[in-house]
């Protein structure tokens, strides 16, 4: 004996997400049977909304709603340091510090030549752009310390180096290789507080 179709359905579909195997899948397929059903309405139009109401912030590439999201908007934020991570998600893991009070520049990925990302494929143009038209003082390198993320600290590095900007990168207490997202605050907190210059040009 087996499943309903419908059931089975939703199992192949929670399976699809990252960390899911057949048994969580299940689980959770079955736990939807026993929700009200205002929950489910409201579980099913956010995925939908998920789809059709996200957009990239025009600005920093970050999750948004609107043209601009939430923290370009804030004009109250240090406009002079900007902070460089991989994808979205870093984002929020800084603003739950509490400590950092700039704005950001997602990339969207990191150089990878193996895998055939270039820099063109991630989202560094325009950060050159940023620098000039935000009048921008510090640029802080947040990316996971592994091969892909020192390339690309060192390329953004070596773009900006004409440019009359200091350029730190995160201290690592993290491990070589960490995903930054698993890291416990308390770690992140000090690799930002103690980040290190790595700026190639000074003013003599």
């Amino acid at each position: 004996m087996k499943y309903p179709n419908t059931i089975l359905n939703l199992i192949e579909c929670f399976k699809r997400l990252p960390g899911i195997g057949e048994k969580t899948a299940e689980r959770l397929a079955l736990s939807i049977l026993d929700i009200d059903n205002e929950t489910i309405d409201i579980f099913s139009s956010s995925l939908k909304d998920s789809k059709t109401k996200i957009r990239r912030c025009v600005k920093c590439n970050n999750l948004s709603e609107e043209e601009l999201c939430e923290i370009c908007k804030d004009k109250n934020r240090n406009n002079e340091i900007l902070c460089v991570v991989e994808e979205p998600k870093n984002v929020i893991q800084f603003e739950k510090l509490n400590i950092y009070d700039g704005y950001y520049h997602v990339l969207d990925g990191l150089i990878s030549p193996i895998d055939g990302i270039n820099p063109e494929d991630i989202n560094i143009s325009n950060i050159i752009d940023r620098v000039k038209e935000d009048n921008i003082k510090e640029i802080i390198l947040a990316l996971k310390p592994s091969i892909e993320g020192e390339t690309t600290s060192l390329y953004i590095s070596k773009i900006l180096e004409k440019l009359n900007v200091k350029i730190s990168k995160i201290a690592y207490g993290i491990p070589i290789g960490a995903e930054i997202d698993y890291v416990d605050s308390l770690t992140l907190e000090m690799a930002l507080e103690n980040r290190m210059d790595i700026t190639t040009n000074k003013d003599s």
